[in-house]
């Protein structure tokens, strides 16, 4: 590569070969000049090397893969940070497949707006799956219900967002303390919101998400996203931030009875019944990760179905 990539795409994975094959497929596909990109693959202690897998894209991709010890997605992508020449990082998971104009359409927004995080769109690339389908709709929710004042928003999903590269390490890149895949994102957006930085949300800014669950899975997935919050409180309290309120019973009347809205009469009471699962698993999570913390014997229901 003769020159600095505009786009740094940073990938961490952790043991799923096919899904990053995947991933790494739909970026070979991008409608973009592969010379004004680079492609950084963080595996996170994988068992078995992931070089068998980036090995067919070398001569396609200006493809680089480090290896670190297993200690978590936001260690990961702050190693792949710290190896980037581009301009801007974007970040993105392993079981994503970005669409065709991917980064065409973040280099618009960019243009216009070039000292922000741009949130992008995930879709749901199993919509037979229905507990895949209700954690996109849970998704869909979050980011109908923080995004204010026109296209300003407080929370992106790490798994597609873009921003500028020095901004990232200005701020000292996301929060390792978080070792789950579960409240770094949304630490992150805290702190960037915190130092003034602008957000906004590109809906344009397409990636599919395989993310396979069944019942046990969606709920240990709720599980972790309440340890995660635990997690996001602490931090805060770390910088002396002011702790966030509950959120009004309307917040939760209108989570329950947006899936009614948005899919099929009964896909949608299963997805709201779902919901309900979710927020308890979310709760337990947070009892949970408070006691090992604290100390304390944590009174609450296992950690998996």
């Amino acid at each position: 590569m003769t020159q600095h990539p505009i786009f740094s795409i940073i990938i961490p994975t952790y043991a799923r070969p096919e899904r990053l094959t995947n991933c790494l497929h739909a970026i070979a596909q991008l409608d973009y000049p592969g010379d004004r990109f680079e492609v950084i693959v963080v595996d996170d202690g994988s068992p078995t090397s992931m070089e068998a897998v980036v090995a067919p894209f070398r001569d396609q991709l200006h493809l680089t893969l480090i290896r670190q010890v297993n200690a978590g997605p936001a260690k990961a992508r702050n190693v792949g940070a710290e190896q980037a020449n581009g301009q801007f990082l974007v970040f993105t998971d392993d079981d994503c497949a970005p669409v065709r104009d991917w980064l065409k359409a973040l280099e618009s927004r960019f243009t216009t707006t070039p000292r922000c995080i741009i949130g992008g769109r995930t879709l749901n690339a199993l919509p037979n799956n229905l507990y895949s389908t209700a954690s996109q709709v849970l998704i869909d929710y979050l980011y109908k219900y923080y995004s204010v004042e026109g296209d300003r928003s407080s929370f992106f999903a790490s798994n597609n967002i873009a921003l500028p590269a020095d901004q990232f390490r200005a701020l000292g890149g996301f929060d390792t303390s978080f070792s789950l895949a579960a409240g770094e994102d949304r630490e992150f957006c805290d702190r960037w919101l915190y130092h003034g930085y602008l957000m906004l949300y590109a809906p344009e800014v397409q990636v599919y998400h395989a993310h396979s669950l069944t019942l046990p899975k969606f709920w240990q997935q709720h599980f972790n996203y309440g340890r995660g919050a635990f997690c996001f409180h602490q931090s805060r309290a770390r910088r002396n931030v002011e702790q966030i309120k509950v959120e009004p019973l309307s917040f939760y009347f209108n989570l329950l009875t947006y899936p009614l809205s948005q899919t099929s009469p009964l896909q949608g009471l299963l997805i709201s019944v779902l919901f309900l699962l979710s927020q308890l698993a979310n709760i337990t999570g947070f009892l949970w990760e408070r006691a090992q913390v604290t100390g304390t014997r944590p009174v609450v229901i296992p950690n998996r179905l």
